[in-house]
């Protein structure tokens, strides 16, 4: 299987070969022996490259998933002796990775110098789920998933802020009411989620009483950050990212009500070596710009509470 995964991935019988180290006669020999296993092609050869068969795009993600369940196992056992050897591979989302991470990683790096970590972003909360559901991660930092099988571990609430430039009328104030941004231009993410059939920020203004107007659409978050700061529009993002992505260079601002998102560890497997003392950190560790989880909130149906709320697509722009 995990020469199977490594054809598919590479497009190429080849690079395939060389990246596995063995022959090209021996991977073919390999895949046909699956093949035979199986009862019928996996992959079409081509002239320049493989592509799937309807056989093999059944078998992939199943192959995938065993292939790095094997690594994570492997990894998992090296660890267990008090999280002093090995790698530990870590997913979560682009506004974490940016805002909360760096400084948690330095930490991690001068308890335990020998373990060597692998960070896995993500766009969206769904996309990350679905990997470390696959197995590409030891552990995963994120929103709260809806539903998660595995061990999941409360980290803390992290506050979705608006970021506007120093010279702007809202800069000296800690909180604004949303309906007394009606006519102001909105600097919005490619990130951004949809909240029931609309994207987020579509969602909390029009239960406001209005539509957001758009100024500019980027493709990343910590992009919007730094165009709301040059005063284009108003961008919304977690406190924890604006303060990684610019440091002192603009001003925020609280929603009134606060917009807040509960963020947790969460992983497959049990939580052992490596993983396990990676979470006490993140639990323990303070200055990360997230407060500690409150008592748990009812949920509300209005779009204002999808921060709160939130575990997959319903998330803020990341």
């Amino acid at each position: 299987m995990e020469y199977f995964v490594t054809v598919v991935e590479e497009s190429s019988f080849t690079r395939a070969a060389e990246r596995l180290h063995v022959t090209q006669p021996a991977l073919s020999h390999q895949i046909k022996a699956l093949e035979r296993e199986i009862g019928g092609e996996l992959l079409e050869r081509l002239p320049r490259g493989v592509l799937l068969t309807p056989m093999g795009r059944a078998f992939l993600p199943h192959a995938e998933r065993s292939v790095r369940s094997a690594a994570q196992a492997r990894r998992a056992a090296r660890a267990a002796a008090g999280a002093e050897g090995g790698e530990l591979h870590i997913a979560t989302v682009h506004s974490v990775a940016v805002g909360l991470l760096p400084e948690v990683f330095a930490h991690w790096r001068r308890a335990h110098p020998g373990v060597r970590l692998v960070l896995h972003e993500y766009a969206r909360t769904d996309a990350l789920e679905d990997q470390v559901e696959r197995g590409t991660a030891d552990l995963a930092l994120g929103p709260v998933p809806e539903r998660w099988s595995g061990p999941l571990i409360p980290v803390g609430e992290e506050e979705i802020v608006l970021v506007v430039p120093f010279d702007d009328p809202l800069a000296g104030r800690s909180s604004v009411g949303l309906h007394e941004l009606a006519d102001r231009a909105w600097v919005r993410c490619a990130m951004e989620p949809v909240v029931e059939g609309r994207p987020f920020l579509d969602g909390v203004c029009g239960a406001a009483g209005f539509e957001p107007r758009t100024a500019v659409w980027t493709e990343h978050t910590s992009t919007a950050i730094r165009m709301a700061a040059a005063g284009v529009g108003i961008s919304t993002a977690p406190g924890h990212t604006v303060r990684g992505a610019l440091g002192e260079d603009c001003a925020v601002l609280s929603v009134d009500p606060p917009w807040l998102r509960a963020l947790a560890a969460f992983s497959r497997a049990p939580l052992t070596g490596a993983a396990a003392a990676f979470t006490e950190l993140l639990t323990a560790l303070p200055g990360t710009g997230i407060r500690p989880s409150g008592p748990p909130r009812p949920r509300a149906p209005s779009p204002e509470r999808a921060y709160a709320d939130c575990g997959g697509p319903p998330a803020v722009v990341r």
